[in-house]
């Protein structure tokens, strides 16, 4: 049982570890921009008369984030 256990937990943190590795990776800030941006289209699309806004900020809103990444990255590399 307590072999089964620990095999469990070792399962439970290799698949939480992937995922963190796999979300996050080597650049925390886009994750944690995603994060932010897809809570402020959740929030306007709760708002009757801004939601096309929404729809549009979206896109436009990834886009400056990717280049804002990309931007940083020339700059350390």
């Amino acid at each position: 049982m307590s072999e089964n256990q620990s095999s469990v937990g070792r399962w439970v943190r290799g698949f939480g570890r992937f995922w963190w590795d796999f979300l996050v990776g080597d650049t925390p800030e886009i994750t944690v921009a995603v994060i932010v941006l897809v809570g402020a289209v959740a929030l306007l699309t709760n708002i009757a008369h801004v939601k096309v806004l929404a729809y549009v900020a979206l896109p436009l809103l990834v886009i400056i984030t990717l280049v804002l990444s990309l931007r940083a990255a020339r700059k350390t590399g």
